[in-house]
């Protein structure tokens, strides 16, 4: 490996930690001001009713859900839908950091304790939304469109990034 080989790795890697930092950054904003939605089923609804306000699609899966045919599919359409209509899509590989960064892991849940088997949260596909029409105020997720747009211009439509470990 040259120098110049090495060097463009060590900027590959420091570029990718501040996407998945930008992403943080964004998802805890889209929390607090409830712009977010969370699930395959619930993302496909609200793609159907207000796509135009859509500005983040976040797909998220591990190494099982690889092998899940059916999720692929959703996948699938929900990347298609979102290329025809310039929403921005990243893929997720750990969703339980996105877990975490949601707060919806469910060991901490208090029905956890009482018995209540609470079914675990579809953590596959997560939309932010952006009501105002705000979205270049907000360097982290400006970062994030760009990051988005550079990959495509690369032919990498669908970008995979790995939250970092906190």
């Amino acid at each position: 490996m040259t120098l110049e080989e090495f060097s463009a790795g060590e900027q590959k890697t420091e570029r990718m930690d501040n996407v998945g930092d930008a992403l943080e950054e964004v998802l805890s904003k889209a929390l607090s001001q409830r712009t977010i939605t969370v699930g395959v089923y619930e993302a496909a609804k609200l793609l159907n009713v207000d796509p135009d306000n859509v500005v983040l699609c976040l797909l998220a899966a591990d190494e099982d859900d690889d092998r899940d045919v059916a999720l692929q599919i959703h996948f699938t359409l929900i990347q298609a839908f979102c290329c025809e209509n310039d929403i921005n899509i990243l893929r997720v590989s750990n969703p339980g950091r996105l877990a975490k960064l949601l707060l919806l892991e469910t060991d901490a849940s208090p029905g956890a304790s009482e018995g209540a088997e609470q079914p675990p949260p579809d953590l596959h596909c997560v939309l932010v939304t952006n009501p105002h029409s705000s979205q270049w105020k907000d360097p982290a997720l400006s970062q994030l469109i760009c990051f988005c747009r550079e990959s495509r211009y690369m032919d990498q439509w669908v970008p995979v990034i790995n939250l970092p470990e906190r």
